[in-house]
């Protein structure tokens, strides 16, 4: 199947870029071209594309406001394409609350526009493949609040997402109480924009969440968020379980890799909860199986909730799912896990 794409950016060079880009994979043909929102809606009208690649900052309209537009009027899976600033980070991070898909970066300082779009072919690919929903306004907690009585046990929290994962994060972590179980994260992003998604987090959630550090410490009340490009992020025991970045090369084509991180979790052979959310491909199934297989309890995503049900099915057939939830479920599942005075352990 030809994936038929749109290409919205008022710059002329960008938009020549990104065509080469896309061009370079016979499965994608680009339909046309859009200098900004005006005509952007009547390309949408006249050429009815699978996938939209839509600039954030264009005259008339910006992208966000025109992709809240088509999330609420018309929802077709959009592909953000953003400058590296903190600026840019911030309105990616924005967009993908609105319903996009995925992001990437335009070419930086340094790097040039082959290698910054290098991913732009699959991400538009899986983009074509997903759910996309209408937007229905900001997050709220999507379950009632945990019960006053909750206390945490010693038990670590590992998440791992991709495509899809800036919505499901806000929404699942949203539902935490200011003591949730110490938790740790690892969002398939660029590096110039965790940091952003990680200040967004902390205002939404009633615990604390920051990017992590190396020696962060895991505690009651604190979200770690592995921060994008440079390392992977690892947890292990010094005097307490604590972050460590560790630099090596990508693992199933990322860094950082869920799967590194689930590992590790796995090693440290203590009470554990894993859980694959929605993403493309097959980053974390292992990782999460040897966690199960080490005793922890292990949750996935369902088809019906993901925007890319790929990661969890990959996980599920790999066994290394114990059970299968909506969105909406999976904080109090979580936080119930955690709270069990006597947790069934897996075999």
């Amino acid at each position: 199947m030809t994936v038929r794409v749109l290409v919205v950016d008022d710059s002329a060079t960008m938009r020549s870029l990104i065509a080469a880009s896309l061009r370079m994979d016979p499965e994608i043909e680009v339909l046309g071209f859009a200098n900004d929102p005006i005509e952007a809606r009547e390309a949408i009208k006249r050429l009815n594309p699978d996938v939209i690649t839509l600039d954030v900052e264009m005259p008339h309209m910006n992208g966000l406001d025109f992709l809240e537009k088509i999330m609420r009027l018309r929802p077709m899976p959009v592909v953000m394409v953003s400058t590296l600033t903190q600026a840019g980070a911030e309105a990616t991070i924005s967009a993908l609350q609105l319903g996009a898909v995925d992001c990437i970066g335009k070419p930086a300082g340094g790097v040039s526009a082959s290698e910054a779009f290098l991913d732009l072919p699959e991400k538009v690919k899986a983009a074509a493949r997903s759910q996309v929903r209408p937007y229905e306004g900001p997050v709220t907690a999507p379950e009632p609040p945990p019960k006053p009585e909750y206390i945490p046990e010693d038990v670590v929290v590992a998440i791992g997402s991709s495509t899809g994962g800036v919505e499901a994060l806000m929404t699942l972590l949203s539902a935490f109480p200011a003591n949730c179980p110490p938790t740790v994260i690892t969002q398939h992003m660029p590096g110039a924009f965790t940091k952003s998604f990680a200040e967004r987090l902390n205002r939404v959630c009633a615990a604390s969440v920051a990017e992590a550090h190396d020696g962060a410490r895991l505690k009651p009340g604190h979200i770690w968020l592995a921060p994008g490009g440079a390392s992977h992020l690892e947890v292990v025991h010094q005097s307490a379980p604590s972050c460590r970045l560790v630099a090596g090369d990508p693992v199933n084509g990322h860094r950082p890799s869920v799967d590194v991180l689930f590992h590790s979790i796995a090693r440290l052979k203590r009470a554990a909860v894993g859980v694959i959310l929605t993403g493309m491909g097959r980053d974390g199934a292992e990782g999460l199986l040897a966690m199960r297989r080490n005793g922890a309890h292990t949750l996935g995503q369902d088809e019906a909730s993901c925007v890319v049900y790929g990661m969890p099915r990959a996980a599920y057939e790999r066994g290394a799912v114990e059970k299968e939830l909506p969105l909406q479920r999976l904080s109090n599942a979580i936080l119930n896990l955690c709270a069990a005075k006597e947790p069934q352990r897996s075999a």
